[in-house]
This record gives structure tokens, C-alpha cells and sequence, in this order.
């Protein structure tokens, strides 16, 4: 999964609403590795995760899928 404008996304409303890495951490309950690993683009997180950091960010996560057929 390419998540390049995903990271830019909940890094800049993180850096924003002055919310640091530790406190998005603390009150998704994420653990602050894997915060840095995302935010590096080094991590992979699941839908999941990303939900609790969105979460706390006042975002909302949408899934998008397209039909195989569409993409030939």
C-alpha cells in the first residue's frame, strides 16, 4: 500500500493541533514506535491503527476499493 500522501496527511494535522508524537501515542493507544515508523514511512500499519491516530486527530479514515478490471 502506497501511504506517502496518508503520512503527510496525519503528520501535518498532528504538527498542526500541537499534538506530538508521544501524545498521539498515549491517546490512540499506538505505541510510539510504530507512530515513528509511519510518520518515517517506514511502517506499514493496519487499517486499524490508522483509525485510532485519526481518531484523535479529528480525521476520518475511508476505504476505497476498486474492481480489479478497473485498474487493467
Amino acid at each position: 500500500m502506497h501511504v506517502s500522501p496518508l503520512v503527510n496527511i496525519i503528520k501535518k494535522r498532528r504538527e498542526t493541533l500541537q499534538v506530538t508524537q508521544e501524545m498521539l501515542s498515549e491517546l490512540s493507544g499506538v505505541g510510539l514506535r510504530t507512530v515513528r515508523q509511519f510518520e518515517s514511512g517506514k511502517g506499514n500499519p493496519t487499517v486499524e491503527t490508522l483509525q485510532k491516530m485519526a481518531d484523535v486527530l479529528g480525521l476520518e479514515v475511508s476505504l476505497k476499493v476498486k474492481e480489479l478490471s478497473e485498474q487493467l
